[in-house]
């Protein structure tokens, strides 16, 4: 986006001082402008361009699409991790998470020196949640959580008044019987679980019904809401009279995947319209986000991108992206600098009118987006999971694999990474080496790892001859 801040005010239709509420308010003007809502929407594993505003074309998302039209979209919007869990560890704390040792998916096995009890979001380390309460926030959590499922790891135990969701990865989104209620799977209410018989019907409608309810009962008073669907990853779950409009796609894992999308866009638009109906959309800044790349095992597409949800090709950790805050930011405008899910948690702090902590790897992105602040959010951004590490600076993006050749791309060139130009730059292979090498050097041991078949497959998606999705799919 080349805005300056006369165009970007042009658009907005109104001015806006220093990029943030607070700041505005410090000088005496929109006194009476109440703290902002902070709306976070995660979708899980979906493709980057199975949303229309992205780039799909196979079957409609017209709620997602207009929220696009009224937001900011980020072209080159990142997550911390290609997977699950350590994407919403660093999400969720503003800090590369690699920093407190939440480096892999799982949790599974725990590494030497460490047990179970310490599989999970470190406590030591603050939720955007613990950030906004103090600052006179009612705060929920929503759907999947996937950062540990040990009571001192629960949402409630983390800065969040209510809870709705399952504490694991994944499940059905289907009533699952009793005994088939693990602690990971079972849906819960705060920390009690439900009588899913009774209460589940399919569970991305029932997610969004709890967020309704939470903003029907809030809307007087500012809120921070996490709404994280687990739409739309495995297992393929979809409505059968949605999956029946799309008879002429195939295969039908696609059509499946088309009519869970299809639920997550209505759950959006839902949404959208309840802060409408309660006079609070004007009121409140929404943040959507995917948490990594499109999945090997769900019929995503990701496009352009090469690779999938588990690997640091682009379409592993480059997700769809977008901010929305009526009247403070600009509308259907794109963002071409990178940005990342590390940069939600400084926005929202300085939204609600608080102050991030200097240790945050994340950025306030509020002046960027506005054009009162040039320059790039970050000049560099890692990655690394394991054998697997990446690095991009600039247009200039290097992955580091053990036992594999050094991979460089120029990413303006070849958003594909279809041609690795290492011995082309070999100055610019040491240099982004050594940035990560300095980057990870006073880390500490991941806290659990994967295992063995992980790690080979980390190894052998990350060779150049691994070309296709059939051949990507074959390493998840």
């Amino acid at each position: 986006m080349k805005l300056s801040r006369r165009e970007a005010l042009k658009v907005m239709g109104v001015g806006f001082c220093a990029g943030v509420v607070p700041g505005c308010m410090a000088k005496g003007i929109a006194k009476t402008m109440r703290k902002p809502n902070i709306l976070v929407i995660i979708s899980d594993d979906a493709g980057y361009i199975d949303f229309g505003c992205f780039g799909g074309k196979q079957f409609p998302t017209p709620n997602i699409d207009r929220f696009a039209r009224r937001a900011v979209r980020c072209t080159n919007g990142y997550v911390t991790a290609s997977v699950c869990g350590p994407s919403r560890a660093g999400l969720m704390t503003g800090r590369y998470q690699q920093r407190f040792g939440h480096e892999f998916n799982g949790p599974s096995s725990p590494t030497p020196g460490f047990t179970k009890e310490d599989m999970g979001l470190d406590t030591q380390e603050k939720t955007i949640a613990q950030h906004i309460k103090p600052l006179g926030y009612k705060t929920m959590a929503l759907g999947k959580w996937h950062l540990g499922s040990l009571e001192k790891y629960h949402p409630l135990q983390r800065g969040f008044d209510e809870f709705y969701g399952f504490l694991g990865g994944s499940r059905s989104y289907f009533p699952l019987e009793k005994k088939q209620q693990n602690v990971n799977a079972a849906m819960r209410r705060g920390d009690e679980k439900i009588d899913e018989v009774a209460e589940i019907k399919y569970l991305t409608d029932d997610l969004t019904a709890a967020a309704i309810d939470f903003i029907d009962r809030n809307k007087q008073e500012p809120f921070f809401m996490y709404l994280a669907y687990n739409a739309v990853h495995a297992p393929m779950h979809g409505k059968e009279e949605i999956i029946d409009q799309f008879g002429e796609i195939s295969p039908k894992g696609r059509r499946i995947y088309a009519a869970m999308t299809t639920s997550l866009d209505i759950g959006v638009g839902k949404v959208m319209d309840c802060l409408a109906k309660n006079k609070i959309d004007k009121d409140t800044l929404i943040i959507f986000i995917n948490d990594n790349g499109g999945a090997t095992v769900n019929s995503s597409d990701n496009g352009p991108l090469r690779g999938m949800k588990g690997s640091k090709w682009e379409g592993g950790i480059r997700v769809p992206y977008m901010l929305s805050w009526k009247g403070q930011l600009p509308e259907g405008v794109t963002y071409d600098k990178p940005v990342s899910s590390l940069d939600i948690l400084p926005t929202a702090i300085a939204a609600a009118g608080g102050k991030a902590e200097a240790k945050l790897d994340g950025v306030n992105l509020l002046p960027y987006l506005t054009g009162d602040k040039k320059g790039q959010p970050h000049e560099i951004l890692f990655w690394r999971r394991g054998v697997a590490a990446a690095v991009r600076q600039g247009k200039w993006k290097l992955i580091r694999v053990k036992s594999n050749p050094d991979l460089l791309f120029d990413l303006e060139k070849d958003l594909g990474e279809t041609t690795n130009i290492a011995g082309k730059y070999p100055q610019k292979v040491k240099e982004l080496l050594a940035e990560l090498t300095n980057w990870e050097k006073d880390f500490p041991l991941p806290k659990w790892t994967e295992g063995k078949y992980w790690e080979d497959n980390q190894i052998r998606k990350h060779q150049m001859d691994v070309i296709g999705r059939d051949m990507e799919r074959k390493y998840p």
